[in-house]
């Protein structure tokens, strides 16, 4: 990615609180949206796989046109694609807060979360090389751990902001994003950064075939619970879909100016971190939504109890964060990763099995545990990645880094929702038919049930003499499915663990000062602080 540069009297710290308002939104919508999804569906009676794409949509257009996003700030300039990018998901946010009630609220909303990721991965490329130009080298470290460190703590606040907002309206967590980018828009143009660009062709092949393999990898996984798995549409979605992105790599192999350097790979250590990032977040932006729903559903709580739930999670995850980055700086990011593996899996593992105890209070230790094992090991992952791709620029293997990472989890919400949403319709077929329904009612039932998200709003459309009963079913066999998909979560980061332990190890020592022409090697890159940002990215975003 070009580089641009600061005007004469720019101001550094204008631009670097600029970019952390452009990209908090981007932040923020990772976790906000889960917590009202209740809310949502209520309101606009939308099914529980629709709800799902409504969270996934935006992480398969972020993941999708990351790359495509750097690439067009390089040629564009990377102030204009800030303003352009803040306002596309701007008006998104406000399309979707205004979203009408009827048969097309939910291609609406689905819609327009689409073009917010798409927004979001405009902006955030180029917002990250505004403030890699806008710092000298020796203060860059220092400012890429403010950038990374606040705006990566918002996605924290998104579980108690959603939570709060929604209590008046979930339309409220949309409406939101939109006074946070008109400041966003003021102090960018005030940072007077140099709209530096190149004039380069734009991989168009590249970016349509990687749009395309993931849409339809995910379009398949994710509507598995709908088609069925034995339906034709089913295996052509996942196969394809798979296929284009194999395609896609060959071509990237012979492209001159391709959209990802797939080449980077060759480095074993940073095909590492990016495997573990990969399965990692996995178990990360998921875990809000399924927890969420999880804990409104068979917990009872409100909206705002919901992110109160999850904010036990950001306990284990900060301090870990901090720790895991003083082992990254003192001996490298293996050591980090493999604890913060193993933690993870534990974590999530046990979390599993006490969910179905429904009490909140005998889950605590884990999910701090489980925020834990996720904190270990993100920031050290991410930093080591960057730190050993010598031969491209920061904003290059950052949108490498961020590609791999959400594409992961838009896989995992994609497989694990199917299986929320087919080992909740088996269990609560089950215990219905146990309270007097026939086998077809009862099927009938968990399908009309599994496709809200309201324990007690289901069991109203029951007969008045198994209702009380069925509410607690309901209750009881919500967490059971929820407790498989917390076990998926689990396994992911035991994949992790496996990629972790083969790390080579070692930290980068030295930076490089000239454009390496050797294929990539273990190194430091050119435009980075010693030892890489010492803020490492600790968000999904």
């Amino acid at each position: 990615m070009t580089t641009p540069t600061a005007e004469p009297g720019s101001n550094k710290y204008i631009a670097l609180a600029a970019m952390v308002f452009a990209v908090a939104m981007t932040f923020i919508d990772q976790t906000i949206v889960s917590i009202a999804v209740p809310d949502i569906s209520g309101e606009l009676g939308i099914s529980a796989s629709a709800i799902q794409w409504v969270i996934n949509g935006y992480l398969l257009s972020l993941s999708a046109f990351f790359a495509f996003g750097g690439r067009l700030a390089d040629i564009l300039g990377h102030r204009r694609m800030v303003l352009i990018g803040v306002t596309i998901f701007a008006v998104a946010s406000a399309l979707c807060g205004a979203t009408p009630t009827g048969a097309g609220a939910e291609a609406w909303l689905i819609i327009f979360r689409v073009i917010q990721g798409f927004g979001a991965a405009l902006l955030f490329p180029a917002a990250l090389a505004i403030v890699v130009a806008a710092f000298p080298l020796q203060q860059r470290g220092r400012a890429l751990a403010i950038f990374f460190g606040i705006s990566g703590g918002l996605t924290a606040i998104g579980p108690i902001l959603g939570g709060w907002l929604t209590n008046y309206t979930w339309r409220a967590i949309f409406w939101v994003n939109v006074p946070v980018a008109i400041i966003a828009v003021v102090l960018t143009w005030y940072a007077r950064v140099n709209p530096a660009h190149r004039r380069e062709k734009l991989d168009w092949r590249g970016a349509g075939l990687i749009v395309a393999g993931m849409a339809l990898s995910v379009l398949g996984l994710q509507q598995a619970s709908s088609w069925g798995w034995d339906s034709w549409r089913t295996w052509l979605c996942i196969v394809a879909g798979f296929v284009i992105l194999v395609i896609f790599v060959l071509v990237e192999l012979r492209t001159e100016t391709p959209l990802i350097k797939v080449r980077i790979f060759r480095d074993r250590a940073f095909t590492i971190d990016n495997a573990v990032l990969f399965f990692g977040l996995m178990s990360f932006v998921p875990l809000f939504f399924f927890a969420s729903v999880y804990s409104q559903i068979s917990l009872g709580q409100s909206a705002s109890g919901a992110g109160l739930y999850l904010l036990i999670f950001f306990g284990g995850f900060v301090v870990a964060a901090q720790i895991g980055g003083r082992m990254l700086d003192q001996g490298g990011a293996r050591r980090p990763m493999i604890v913060g593996c193993i933690l993870g899996t534990i974590g999530f593992a046990f979390w599993a099995r006490s969910l179905t105890t429904l009490s909140e209070g005998s889950q605590w230790y884990w999910i701090i545990l489980s925020g834990a094992g996720i904190g270990f090991f993100l920031g050290p992952a991410s930093t080591d990645a960057v730190n050993r791709a010598i031969n491209a620029s920061y904003g290059e293997v950052t949108g490498i880094t961020q590609t791999l990472r959400n594409y992961g989890s838009s896989l995992s919400l994609a497989i694990l929702g199917t299986v929320l949403l087919q080992v909740g319709r088996d269990k609560i077929t089950t215990s219905l038919s146990g309270l007097g329904l026939s086998n077809a009612e009862a099927s009938t039932a968990a399908n009309s049930l599994m496709n809200t998200t309201g324990a007690s709003t289901a069991a109203e459309s029951l007969p008045p003499s198994i209702r009380e009963a069925a509410f607690a079913a309901i209750q009881r066999d919500y967490a059971e499915a929820s407790r498989v998909v917390f076990y998926g979560m689990a396994l992911a980061l035991f994949v992790a663990l496996f990629f972790a332990i083969f790390h080579p190890g070692g930290k980068v020592e030295h930076e490089s000062t000239e454009p390496a022409k050797t294929p990539p090697r273990t190194g430091a890159r050119d435009d980075d602080a010693p030892g890489g940002p010492l803020g490492p990215p600790v968000a999904p975003a």
